[in-house]
């Protein structure tokens, strides 16, 4: 299993980006997605979870109005649309994919086992 983020940068404050994370050696209807940001300092933190086979998406409630995640799933990949940005989202994020993830768990990192290398959001004010 494979897993690449991508699409990162720097934006100011209300701008939007979309996150991609590229997957392969996994089938996106047997495996769940989630999306985390680690800021510098700070633990490593739940984002959003994708989880094609229940059609369910589920997002921290730091993120949910402005955050959405979707897939292309011909294309094995997951993307995290994020709008009205804010400073306190800069952070690197990263895309973690696993089996049987439900909503007890979905915001323990230590339940991912495979994950991406990570790209860099910055938002300036």
């Amino acid at each position: 299993v494979q897993l690449q983020a991508s699409g990162g940068g720097l934006v100011q404050a209300g701008d939007s980006l979309r996150l991609s994370c590229a997957t392969s050696g996994l089938r996106l209807r047997t495996f769940a997605v989630g999306w985390f940001r680690q800021a510098p300092g700070k633990e490593r933190e739940f984002v959003g979870r994708f989880t094609l086979s229940a059609g369910l998406t589920a997002y921290a409630d730091s993120v949910k109005g402005r955050f959405t995640i979707s897939s292309d799933n011909a294309k094995n990949t997951v993307y995290l649309q994020m709008n009205s940005l804010k400073p306190k989202d800069t952070a690197i994020y990263y895309c973690a994919a696993d089996l049987l993830v439900t909503s007890v768990c979905q915001i323990i990192v230590a339940r991912y086992r495979n994950w991406g290398q990570g790209t860099q959001v910055t938002v300036s004010s």
